[in-house]
């Protein structure tokens, strides 16, 4: 199941991450793709928000991670890999992605040698003024994931 869709603007964009939020799975690792201004800080900063992040949600950018505690219990990872040269790079963090109960990555073609599988596959692409979003599920959990946000 790919779910093909259009978001008119940054509200939009606001609520699918709040949809997502809504039935996440208890572990969940999500690719983030598309080009710079796409979205993906804006989706992930959404979701985790969601999620009862509170206090600045800061894009990792620069630092690669951020770590957030999350309202249910456990963490959460965004990373950043755009500034990563060789996927080796990733051990040098200290961090270990499968340990999180979410973990966003964007750029994950960056890492994806070291990174544990996506639940779920998101790509967005400026179109107009708008984004098209494109998600692929790719494990049982997020194929549950989509269809329990309403997406099957």
């Amino acid at each position: 199941m790919t779910i093909d869709g259009f978001l008119e603007d940054e509200s939009a964009t606001t609520a699918l991450g709040e949809r997502l939020a809504r039935t996440i799975p208890k572990r969940a690792v999500v690719f983030l793709r598309g080009d710079l201004g796409a979205g993906k800080s804006t989706l992930a900063r959404a979701l985790l928000r969601a999620l009862g992040v509170t206090g600045a949600i800061r894009s990792p950018t620069y630092t690669l991670v951020e770590p957030y505690p999350l309202a249910a219990g456990g963490w959460a990872l965004h990373l950043d890999l755009f500034r990563i040269g060789h996927p080796g790079e990733l051990e040098f963090l200290g961090i270990d992605p499968a340990e999180a109960c979410v973990c966003l990555v964007e750029w994950p073609e960056h890492g994806q040698a070291v990174l544990p599988p996506a639940d779920l596959d998101i790509s967005l692409a400026v179109e107009g003024h708008g984004r098209r979003c494109v998600l692929q599920p790719q494990s049982a959990s997020g194929e549950d994931w989509l269809a329990n946000a309403g997406y099957g």
